[in-house]
């Protein structure tokens, strides 16, 4: 059985399943996920609890399935968590887990908890995944996207009593906490039990929040595809800032921007052969987000544009690489700045 987050409160107040898996790479989603079941499960009498890690391929699977399978009128109730950093038990896990997902049915004294990372398709299809939720819960921890990243804070601070002003203010507010936070959701869940130790309940204002809110904000060269892509000049600014300032490689900023002047160019080649748009994207390797934004920006790109950022591109590589050239920066960070405003003026160009 698979549960989103969000349906997980609803779901603990009806009763526990014997056995729970937490998937994502949100530490504070899952921790606060895992929170909620060892509550429910407190309330229910689980009194013991341990936890093991799986970590390289020769874990020792007994103790596990020792504690999984235990059941006893006598002795506590008791929670087993096991965490698999890697997402990958092996072909002994793989058995074991299976062995465990099977004891776990009709077992009142044991609620098992897996703790996993984000799961690729594959592995969600697996047999030893398949028997965790055919036996149990499953819950995928997704992470809070940028744009949504203002409505989160909002109701993070609605628990604590506070809230921004409405309107136009308020919307302010709240897009320049998400700008301190974006990518850190753990230090903006700190930023924002602070506010509650500095203000007393009610609302709060642009001032409030500008003077207590430290920048916290993390980026990384996938989440600046995006942005350039969307067409969002500030946003790409910040992020550059940031990902230099945290020491980012040059190298590595601006093979993100190249590829995408490069698939952009590969299926806009395409589309001018012939092939329609989704059979395009889909020989280049396009899908998810980044296949939605390539459908909104390709119409905006003419050929000679596109040939030029590709040009421009491939100066930006000899720069990064120390080569200097007429008419560019000579330093790489502000080289790649260029490039970079280039193509998110031409996927914001209406």
């Amino acid at each position: 059985m698979q549960l989103a987050a969000a349906q997980l409160a609803a779901h603990l107040q009806k009763g526990l399943r014997p056995l729970y898996v937490l998937h994502g790479d949100e530490p504070l989603l899952v921790q606060e996920a895992g929170d909620a079941i060892r509550a429910a499960a407190r309330a229910q009498g689980f009194t013991e609890r341990t936890s093991h890690t799986v970590a390289g391929a020769h874990f020792d699977w007994s103790e596990v399935l020792a504690a999984g399978g235990s059941l006893s009128l006598f002795a506590d109730k008791q929670i087993v968590e096991i965490r698999i950093p890697s997402g990958k038990p092996g072909k002994d896990g793989s058995a074991a887990i299976q062995q465990l997902a099977e004891s776990a049915r009709g077992n009142d004294s044991t609620l098992i908890l897996f703790m996993l990372p984000r799961l690729d398709k594959a592995t969600k299809t697996g047999a030893w995944f398949m028997a965790l939720e055919n036996a149990g819960v499953t819950l995928p921890i997704e992470p809070v996207e940028r744009a949504a990243l203002p409505q989160w804070i909002a109701q993070r601070l609605q628990r604590q009593g506070q809230r921004v002003a409405a309107g136009e203010e308020g919307q302010r507010t709240l897009q320049f906490f998400a700008d301190r936070v974006e990518g850190n959701l753990l230090a903006a869940h700190q930023e924002i039990q602070k506010l509650a130790l500095l203000h007393p309940e009610g609302e709060l204002g642009f001032e409030q929040v500008e003077s207590a809110v430290l920048n916290v904000a993390r980026y990384d060269v996938f989440k600046l595809s995006e942005a350039v892509l969307g067409g969002q000049p500030l946003r790409v600014q910040r992020m550059l800032d940031g990902l230099q300032a945290e020491g980012e490689a040059e190298v590595l900023v601006h093979y993100t921007l190249a590829e995408d002047i490069r698939a952009l160019k590969r299926v806009k080649d395409a589309m001018n052969a012939g092939r329609p748009l989704p059979m395009a994207l889909r020989e280049q390797r396009v899908w998810g987000p980044r296949e939605r934004l390539f459908e909104r920006v390709l119409p905006r790109l003419s050929d000679a544009t596109l040939a030029n950022l590709l040009h421009a591109a491939h100066q930006v590589d000899g720069i990064v690489k120390g080569l200097k050239l007429a008419d560019w920066p000579t330093d790489g960070w502000q080289a790649l700045h260029r490039l970079a405003m280039r193509l998110t003026q031409a996927c914001a160009a209406r």
